[in-house]
């Protein structure tokens, strides 16, 4: 299921401004458990790829006071730092005390933005390499749709292996349709090159409905499947960087993994081998 609503004259709302407001411009959704949207970008805001930023609305007014309190989580940014506006990635939770709400925005409505990007899956946490990893599940691929979209990415590496677990095929839509316009897209094509554009490895995995690629990456590593695929001979800390957001137990196991290549965590203060993204859940 996609569905998109651009921005209109008819579907703008006009609601009452929130503080740190921004003006959502798009909304899709790619299953009844994911969607995506855009908002405007503050004029002050600078950040870089692979960083997150607070986001959300407000809650229900107390009972007692009536005083509503901002409803805030952590959001990577799925735009690259290039981008005038700023894009999202999110899972539907009925039952999520931001989430329930967040899956009904419209073009033109308002949400909180907290202008103070931070986080762990950058560039500058990172060693030089030859070749760069994402492992994303879930949602965990959007700072990576930023990463993919940022030039630099392509300037320090020589290889880049993006790898998405999810459950069911229509999960992957996302990422795939993101990759796929990536390397079509005029613009990108002069923006970072097409023969940088050809560096990258797109390898999806699915571990519920069947696809081309069943498992989790976490045994598809363990047993050489990724490999083998690829032709690649393995990760090395001589050459293989690598950047991990998903859920806790997924990003305890790919760390473990790599660790056991040899590599070493590293930080925006200390970098080394590869990082993981620890604001992340969902």
């Amino acid at each position: 299921m996609t569905e998109q609503t651009p921005v209109t004259q008819a579907t703008a709302s006009k609601v009452p401004a929130l503080p740190d407001a921004q003006t959502v411009t798009q909304v899709q959704h790619w299953t009844d458990r994911l969607f995506s949207f855009r908002v405007t970008r503050p004029a002050s805001l600078r950040f870089r790829s692979g960083e997150f930023v607070m986001i959300g609305l407000m809650g229900d007014p107390d009972p007692k006071t009536g005083r509503q309190k901002p409803l805030l989580r952590a959001y990577s940014i799925a735009s690259p730092a290039w981008d005038d506006e700023l894009e999202f990635y999110s899972i539907k939770v009925q039952d999520g005390p931001l989430t329930s709400k967040l899956q009904h925005i419209r073009p033109g409505d308002q949400i909180i933005l907290r202008p103070k990007p931070v986080g762990t899956l950058v560039h500058d946490a990172l060693l030089p390499g030859r070749r760069i990893w994402f492992f994303a599940t879930g949602t965990g691929f959007a700072p990576f749709a930023s990463l993919l979209r940022e030039p630099e990415t392509y300037e320090k590496f020589e290889d880049v292996v993006i790898t998405h677990t999810v459950r069911d095929v229509a999960e992957l839509e996302y990422g795939r349709r993101l990759i796929e316009n990536l390397k079509a897209d005029e613009m990108m094509q002069e923006l970072i090159g097409t023969e940088n554009l050809a560096k990258i490895r797109y390898y999806p995995t699915t571990t519920r409905e069947e696809s081309p690629k069943m498992g989790r990456i976490t045994t598809l590593l363990e047993d050489g499947t990724v490999f083998r695929d690829l032709g690649i001979d393995g990760i090395s800390p001589e050459t293989d960087r690598a950047m991990i957001c998903g859920s806790l137990p997924f990003n305890l196991d790919i760390k473990a993994i790599l660790e056991g290549y040899g590599l070493e965590e590293g930080a925006n203060s200390d970098p080394k081998h590869f990082v993981v993204e620890k604001a992340f859940v969902g």
